[in-house]
């Protein structure tokens, strides 16, 4: 099969088109054509070698794909060959084919495209993880939500306000906060001419933060906390070190998540995608809820994909198809 292999580190141009040897599948996986595979952060950081796979998954980039079934194990119930499906992964989605655990497995939402369906299993279960099975988001709390027009933000600001929350995004231009806007956006917060601290202290501070950036804000998040505060990081974008005033947090009564998803055992991950199944596919099938994509690009063009994601200036998710 084709797939996108990192023979080294580096920049974009390191990301190779090589043809590989199909992946097998133990008792309790499927094999999955894959029709398309979601681009992430996470991927960029794994291609400079900063993200390596969890120990035995697969080294191919890739954390979440679409596509059919085309074989299924021994053991696993409840799939056949010819469904269609998307799927969690923790690697291997740049690829033809991919090898996927079947507690990771979601049936395309009714009324989707096979495609663009490869837009949710890691948006939907790092939103859905963290802000509403960890940090518990109740209807009326306010949720800031960095990074708004990101593929995550897209996915958060509907979720929020599907259950009935309030929703603050901070984005980088007047363009991507109107996008933000149209998905239910109430407040909307320009980082390059506006103090996100500021703004959300009006409201009484944020019930929920969630913080792709890390570092660089963690102090001023901690500040625009509301009481009993949650400040949910989930991202590394602006560095992994900062020093923390303990009395700040103190003062807030609140508390800090930092949650992964990929390197969650496929229990922990089962766990997600079920909960995900139960209570956000309902809502995509209504069209309630729906994958943002700004862009789709063939499995060789993987390279202007990062470097599309890398400049940021797209709002939504990025796909590549098969």
């Amino acid at each position: 099969m084709r797939a996108i292999t990192l023979p080294s580190f580096g920049d974009e141009s390191v990301l190779t088109l090589s043809e590989i040897p199909a992946p097998t599948i133990g008792d309790d996986e499927v094999l999955v054509d894959v029709a398309a595979a979601g681009v992430n952060r996470a991927d960029l950081m794994q291609r400079q070698g900063f993200y390596p796979p969890p120990e035995g998954e697969s080294d191919i980039p890739g954390l979440e794909v679409s596509g059919t079934i085309s074989a299924v194990g021994s053991a696993v119930s409840g799939w056949s060959v010819g469904d269609r499906v998307c799927a969690l992964l923790a690697g291997g989605g740049y690829a033809e084919q991919v090898a996927v655990p079947v507690g990771q497995l979601l049936p395309v939402p009714t009324g989707l495209d096979l495609v663009e369906a490869a837009a949710l299993p890691e948006v939907v279960c790092t939103v859905w993880s963290n802000v509403f099975m960890t940090a518990r988001l109740h209807p009326g709390e306010l949720l800031l939500a960095h990074g708004g027009s990101s593929g995550i933000g897209t996915m958060a600001i509907q979720l929020a306000k599907a259950f009935g929350s309030r929703v603050a995004v901070t984005a980088g231009s007047a363009e991507k906060l109107e996008r933000c806007a149209e998905l239910g956006a109430d407040i909307l917060i320009n980082y390059r001419e506006q103090d996100f601290v500021e703004v959300v202290a009006v409201e009484g501070g944020a019930d929920v933060i969630l913080d792709v950036v890390g570092a660089k804000y963690l102090s001023r998040n901690v500040e625009a906390l509301a009481k009993d505060g949650r400040l949910d990081i989930i991202g590394m974008q602006g560095g992994r070190k900062a020093e923390l005033d303990i009395a700040a947090l103190l003062a807030k009564r609140g508390s800090i998540i930092a949650l992964g998803l990929r390197a969650r055992d496929r229990a922990d991950k089962a766990k997600v995608v079920a909960s995900v199944r139960e209570h956000v596919w309902p809502l995509l099938e209504s069209g309630t809820v729906r994958p943002i994509v700004q862009e789709t690009l063939p499995l060789d063009r993987a390279a202007d994909a990062h470097r599309a994601l890398a400049e940021s200036q797209h709002v939504g998710k990025l796909l590549l198809t098969t």
